[in-house]
């Protein structure tokens, strides 16, 4: 699997480099998507990851059990749409808190919860829609999606449960 995923990159850089070298406009151009991309994420990537690790020293695993976890239910669920709120980075950065969510001892469903909020109802992308699109249409798109996600989640993390699913966590 690894050397599919090194062949993959050695033939990016190929073509990026021929397109450069021939001047091949469409791979230039996704050359230059490639490195504004890769700027964007490192403006966001180090400081929340900072801020996942003091999250995982700070905040101690009774806490995230007591409010997160399987005993939690609709609370459980409110307070990951409250966490998944403040996020920037989008999923980059949702995942690897739910990962530690996760090893801290919240729910399957609150996690569900937690990375379709944070796709959903993240304050800088709220913001920027009610800009385009109007206060109504967005607080309409969250009274319709957000409780869809919440009862979901909440669904398929009981059957996984009951099924005595442990997800893969090997990095």
């Amino acid at each position: 699997m690894k050397s599919k995923k090194v062949w993959v990159i050695i033939l990016y850089t190929v073509f990026l480099s021929v397109s450069l070298a021939t001047g091949f406009k469409p791979g230039i151009q996704t050359g230059k998507n490639l490195l504004s991309f890769a700027y964007q994420i490192m403006k966001v990537l180090p400081f929340a990851f900072i801020l996942i690790g003091l999250f995982e020293v700070w905040v101690p695993r009774q806490t995230v059990e007591k409010h997160l976890g399987t005993g939690s239910g609709l609370k459980g669920h409110l307070w990951a749409v409250i966490l998944s709120a403040p996020m920037v980075g989008g999923l980059y950065v949702a995942f690897p808190m739910a990962y530690t969510l996760y090893k801290k001892g919240a729910s399957l469903g609150v996690i569900f919860t937690f990375l379709g909020a944070s796709s959903l109802c993240r304050i800088p992308m709220l913001i920027f829609e009610a800009s385009f699109l109007g206060i109504r249409f967005s607080l309409a798109r969250l009274a319709v999606s957000l409780p869809l996600v919440v009862g979901s989640s909440a669904v398929l993390g009981r059957i996984l449960q009951k099924k005595g699913y442990q997800p893969n966590m090997d990095l």
